[in-house]
C-alpha cells in the first residue's frame, strides 16, 4: 500500500502557528491526490485540505485563509502550514494518499474511504 510519516505537531496558544510535514516512505500505486485530515475525540474524521499532482488545492471552509497545503516534489513531502490556530483546531492530524482522479481531489468529491494510505497521525493542541 505504501507508507506516510507525519511530523510537526505540538502544543501552541490560540493565534499561533504550526507546520506539519508528511514524508512519503514508499508507494506501490499512483497517488494523484494527497490530503490532510483531522479527528478530534468523539468526532468523525474530517478532511482539512487536499492537493493534486499539479498543485491545485481544496480546503475545508473552517480552515480557508488560515491553512496552506503545499508539496515539495523533489523531497516527496507534503506540508500543512497552519496559522491563526484556534482551540477548535485541536485534533490528531493525519496525512493520506489516494488514487482518485486529480480533478475529484480538488473539488471535494471524495470521502475518507477513498484514501488508501494513512500516516500514524500527529497531535495538534491549541490552548485558549
Amino acid at each position: 500500500q505504501g507508507q506516510l510519516a507525519e511530523s510537526g505537531g505540538g502544543s501552541v496558544q490560540a493565534g499561533g502557528s504550526l507546520r506539519l510535514s508528511c514524508a512519503v516512505v514508499r508507494y506501490n500505486y499512483n497517488a494523484y491526490c494527497m490530503g490532510w485530515f483531522r479527528q478530534a475525540p468523539g468526532l468523525e474524521r474530517e478532511g482539512v485540505a487536499t492537493i493534486n499532482r499539479v498543485g491545485l488545492t481544496w480546503y475545508a471552509d473552517s480552515v480557508k485563509g488560515r491553512f496552506t497545503i503545499s508539496q515539495d516534489d523533489a523531497e516527496d513531502t507534503r506540508y500543512l502550514q497552519m496559522d491563526g490556530l484556534k482551540p477548535e483546531d485541536t485534533a490528531m492530524y493525519y496525512c493520506a494518499a489516494s488514487s482518485i482522479p486529480w480533478t475529484s481531489c480538488t473539488r471535494g468529491q471524495w470521502t475518507a474511504d477513498n484514501f488508501r494510505t494513512w500516516g500514524q497521525g500527529t497531535q495538534v493542541t491549541v490552548s485558549s
